[in-house]
């Protein structure tokens, strides 16, 4: 096993104990990425060769002399007896849709593809201080909008390590493949409608969206400003607890970040599972579609989804957990449609800030005037899917189709916060600790199979979505394969500010399954590698 192979928490032991120093690490890394990703995501790839369709393509920026320069810091303060920060020597990715100073921060899209970031999100600023090594920035939907990565300005778009003619999902792909693949330990992404925990899931690595507010949206550009959580991608419930306790908490600059403590999540790993209250719900079981006449049809996930599910209440019910089935969660159904509503008005409104004066792409062609600007920049700069939404989020908020549309929509996100808060009421009928549900419906799927339908991509998200309209924490974590050798990925769900339980029922499941022969698979590019 290769050092980019283990675990941040083993890693960052070898160099508390000087067995490894934080250069070695890092050019571990650098190694991998140069053995399976093949080229950076670029505005004018030319044809994509046999060799292209084999790797992984996770970057679109590589920051490989930022990263030696941060690894060299750690060494010497090692060297010096110096208490370096918690995430000393581990290297990881930023999703590109995240501002790092002097670097481009482009959100995958033609209309930035010029914009250095004058400052650092916070986010990533936590993580730097707690002494990470910046990689560089990793590939994504455009504007996080899509749930493949597919729809990204920057060509070849990533690809799934399982199998590079899969899908890695999205929008976070970039994120989750970089971390599946072992080119980094952590990544920082982002999850609007199920964008870290649906490429987690696709990948086989564990993907938290926090609580709203937990993670600072400072630096963050935005989509859908109510939705967006900043959260970790990571090989294990021990890598993303460090990560999270890294970059979580208060921050001045963002009014929506939450000023509560942060608990130390690795600490709370070794509580015992006996007595948490698990909860299955019928309604997480299947996907339900709207019909043109109105009515809805409903679709069972597939039955490897369930036998997961159901060998997982098997697991915790060993550790002492109790189970409740038939939670009801009647609510979820509206998710995705209720999501295409508010995250298009949202939308709209923060790409108009897009228009070829400030910042960003401008058209070379002649204009009359202003308003020519606007357009011919915009029109140039932004591809289908911010098209697609800029024209969808205008209609549906308009004047006489607000309450129509916008304002149902928001009622009906606070019935499906509403479902949450009764499931996981203290003093309710449920009482739960955490919902069991699949993270997706189906493993990855092929390239090109799925984009293009809007609305089947969408779909994709139904299991993921309700958690981004209730505002509660959600985590996903492989368990196991199907029938096609795709990783298949669980999902926890839990009440705000519930971090520490979901890593906890996580990291008791990967203690319990360790053994599990499936645990033993690699990806394939690492197989070739």
């Amino acid at each position: 096993m290769e050092l980019c192979d283990l675990s941040a928490v083993e890693v960052r032991d070898l160099l508390f104990e000087k067995k490894v120093s934080a250069v070695e690490v890092l050019e571990a890394c650098l190694a991998r990425i140069d053995a399976v990703d093949g080229r950076p995501g670029t505005l004018d790839p030319g044809p994509e060769t046999e060799e292209d369709t084999r790797r992984v393509h996770a970057f679109i920026t590589r920051t490989p002399e930022l990263a030696r320069a941060q690894a060299e810091a750690v060494d010497k303060k090692i060297a010096a007896g110096e208490d370096p920060g918690p995430l000393a020597g581990i290297p990881f990715t930023v999703k590109d849709i995240f501002c790092v100073k002097d670097t481009p921060s482009t959100a995958a899209s033609r209309i930035l593809a010029n914009f250095n970031a004058p400052y650092t999100a916070t986010a990533v600023e936590r993580l730097q201080a707690a002494d990470a090594l910046t990689l560089g920035k990793v590939n994504l939907d455009e504007f996080t909008y899509g749930s493949s990565s597919e729809s990204s300005a920057f060509q070849p778009s990533p690809r799934n390590p399982w199998d590079t003619s899969r899908v890695p999902g999205g929008s976070s792909g970039g994120s989750a493949a970089s971390v599946a693949a072992g080119e980094a330990f952590l990544s920082l992404g982002t999850d609007t409608a199920g964008s870290i925990r649906q490429p987690a899931a696709f990948c086989g690595v564990v993907g938290l969206k926090p609580t709203y507010g937990r993670v600072s949206r400072y630096g963050l550009i935005a989509f859908g400003s109510s939705l967006d959580c900043p959260g970790p991608l990571a090989r294990s419930a021990k890598d993303a607890a460090l990560m999270l306790k890294a970059m979580a908490g208060a921050d001045p600059r963002d009014a929506t970040a939450a000023t509560l403590d942060v608990p130390d999540y690795l600490a709370a790993l070794e509580k015992e599972v006996k007595g948490k209250r698990i909860g299955l719900s019928p309604d997480y079981f299947q996907i339900t579609f709207p019909q043109a006449n109105g009515e809805y049809s409903q679709q069972p996930v597939p039955e490897e989804m369930r036998a997961a599910v159901l060998h997982a209440v098997d697991i915790y019910r060993a550790l002492g957990a109790e189970i409740i089935e038939d939670v009801p969660m009647p609510n979820t159904r509206y998710g995705i449609p209720v999501y295409f509503v508010i995250s298009r008005v949202e939308a709209a409104s923060n790409l108009h800030r897009y228009d070829g004066v400030k910042y960003g792409y401008r058209t070379q062609q002649a204009v009359g005037e202003l308003k020519d600007l606007y357009r011919k920049s915009r029109g140039e700069g932004f591809g289908l899917q911010p098209k697609l939404r800029i024209l969808m989020g205008m209609y549906v908020s308009a004047a006489q189709y607000s309450e129509q549309y916008y304002r149902r929509a928001l009622r009906v996100r606070t019935l499906i916060r509403r479902d949450f808060e009764e499931a996981f009421d203290p003093q309710g009928k449920y009482r739960l600790d955490a919902l069991l549900t699949p993270t997706t419906p189906t493993s990855a799927f092929p390239i090109k199979d799925v984009y293009g339908d809007s609305v089947l991509m969408q779909y994709a998200d139904q299991l993921t979505v309700p958690a981004n309209h209730a505002g509660v924490p959600g985590i996903s974590f492989p368990a196991g394969f199907g029938a096609d050798g795709l990783p298949i990925g669980l999902q926890l769900l839990g009440p705000d500010y519930s971090e520490a339980t979901l890593l906890q029922l996580t990291h008791a499941y990967e203690q319990a399954s360790a053994g599990a022969e499936w645990r033993a698979k690699r990806p394939a590019v690492l197989e070739v590698h």
